[in-house]
C-alpha cells in the first residue's frame, strides 16, 4: 500500500544562511506528514467497526457499492483538485493501462477477502495477513524485480515463514485469508509502483476499471432480487452510500503523509492498521487466540522488528550519504568561488584602467 516520491526531514537540505524560517515550514510540514500517516493508518485499523454494521449484506454487494460510490466520489475530487491531465497519458500507455486494470481487480479481491474476514468474525486472521505484508513485498521483490537482500532482511523472511508452518500446524489447515490478503495487497503494490501514477489518481484509476464489473453484478442482483439495498433500512443505505468516503477518506490523509515524510516512517507507521485490527478483535469481537496463534504472531511480530530495524539503519545510512554529498557539493561551490577571485580582480581592474584611460 506507498509513492516513491522521498520526503524530507525536519531540517534536512536547509541551508543555515537562510534562517530559521525554512527549518520551521519543514518542521510543520513534517508534523503535518505524521499527522497524515497516523490518520490514515488509524482509519485503516477501524475499518472492522465500519463494516460490522453493514451486516447482514453480503461481501459482495457491499464490494459493488465500495468500487461504484469511490468513483463516484473520485470524480468529485479530481473534478475539484489536480484534473484529468493524467488520464490521456495513461490510456496511451497500453501496458500501463493493463497494469491499472490487473491492479483494479487485486485491489477489489483484497476487499473481497478483508470484508467476508471481518463479516465472519476472522478480524484477527485479517490483521495477521496486514502484519505479513511486508514481508511478501520483500519476496516480491526479490522474485520479481531481482533485488538482493540483506542479511537482517534474509532473517526476517526466516521468521515469516517459520510463523505460517507454527500456524499451519496449529490450525490443521493453511491460514489462506492471512495469506490472501498478502499476497493480493503485495501484488497490487507491485502493480501500482509501475503504473506511477499519485495515490488519489490510482485509485480512481482502478475503481473505474472494475466499476464496470460492479455495474453488472450489482444489475444482476437486482434483477435477480438478490440486492438488499433497495429494501434496506435508510440507516443501512446511508451507511453503503458512504463506503466511497470511508475508502476515499484514508487515501488521501496517506497522499498527504507520502509528501511530506520520509518512506521509513511510512514503513513504521503502517503498523499501526494491524496493530488497531488485532486489538479489536481480541477485546471488542472477542475472538479466540489459542496459543498456536499466538506464537504464530509472535513470530511475525520478530520478522518485523527485523525488517524495521534494517529499513533505519539503512534509511542513516542513506542520510549520511546524501549529507556528505551536499557537504562535497557545498566545498566545491566554495573551491570554485575562491578559484575565480583572481580573474574577478583582474576584470575589476581592467575595467578601472580602461576607464582611467578613457578619461
Amino acid at each position: 500500500m506507498v509513492s516513491d516520491r522521498e520526503a524530507v526531514q525536519p531540517g534536512e537540505g536547509t541551508d543555515p544562511q537562510s534562517g530559521p524560517a525554512i527549518a520551521d515550514h519543514e518542521a510543520a510540514q513534517y508534523r503535518i506528514g505524521v499527522i497524515g500517516g497516523v490518520g490514515a493508518y488509524t482509519m485503516w485499523g477501524l475499518f472492522p467497526l465500519f463494516f460490522h454494521l453493514l451486516e447482514p449484506t453480503s461481501p459482495l454487494e457491499i464490494i459493488g457499492h465500495r468500487v461504484i460510490w469511490t468513483a463516484v466520489l473520485m470524480v468529485g475530487v479530481l473534478s475539484l483538485g489536480a484534473g484529468w491531465t493524467w488520464a490521456r497519458p495513461l490510456l496511451a500507455d497500453r501496458r500501463r493501462t493493463w497494469s491499472v486494470v490487473a491492479a483494479g481487480f487485486l485491489l477489489s479481491a483484497n476487499w473481497l477477502i478483508y470484508v467476508w474476514a471481518v463479516t465472519n468474525d476472522r478480524v484477527i486472521d485479517a490483521s495477521l495477513g496486514y502484519f505479513i505484508n511486508p514481508l511478501v513485498t520483500v519476496l516480491l521483490g526479490v522474485v520479481i524485480l531481482g533485488e538482493h537482500l540483506r542479511r537482517l532482511q534474509w532473517a526476517a523472511v526466516a521468521a515469516g515463514a517459520v510463523s505460517v508452518l507454527v500456524l499451519v500446524l496449529g490450525y490443521g489447515a493453511v491460514p489462506w485469508v492471512s495469506l490472501g490478503l498478502a499476497a493480493s495487497f503485495g501484488t497490487y503494490g507491485l502493480l501500482k509502483k509501475q503504473v506511477g501514477l499519485g495515490p488519489v489518481e490510482a485509485l480512481t484509476a482502478e475503481t473505474f476499471a472494475v466499476a464496470p464489473v460492479a455495474l453488472v453484478g450489482m444489475g444482476w442482483a437486482l434483477l435477480a432480487g438478490e440486492l438488499d439495498f433497495p429494501g434496506a433500512p435508510v440507516s443501512m443505505k446511508l451507511l453503503l452510500l458512504a463506503a466511497g468516503a470511508v475508502t476515499a477518506a484514508p487515501l488521501l490523509a496517506f497522499g498527504v503523509a507520502t509528501m511530506r515524510i520520509p518512506l521509513s516512517v511510512i514503513g513504521l507507521l503502517q503498523y499501526l492498521t494491524p496493530v488497531i485490527q488485532f486489538i479489536l478483535g481480541v477485546f471488542v469481537f472477542h475472538e479466540d487466540v489459542p496459543p498456536a496463534r499466538l506464537v504464530g504472531f509472535v513470530c511475525v511480530w520478530v520478522a518485523l522488528a527485523l525488517l524495521s530495524a534494517d529499513g533505519l539503519r539503512q534509511g542513516r545510512r542513506q542520510a549520511c550519504v546524501r549529507k556528505a554529498a551536499r557537504q562535497a557539493v557545498a566545498r566545491a561551490d566554495a573551491s570554485d568561488a575562491v578559484a575565480a577571485l583572481p580573474l574577478w580582480f583582474a576584470q575589476f581592474l581592467f575595467q578601472d584602467l580602461a576607464g582611467g584611460v578613457a578619461r
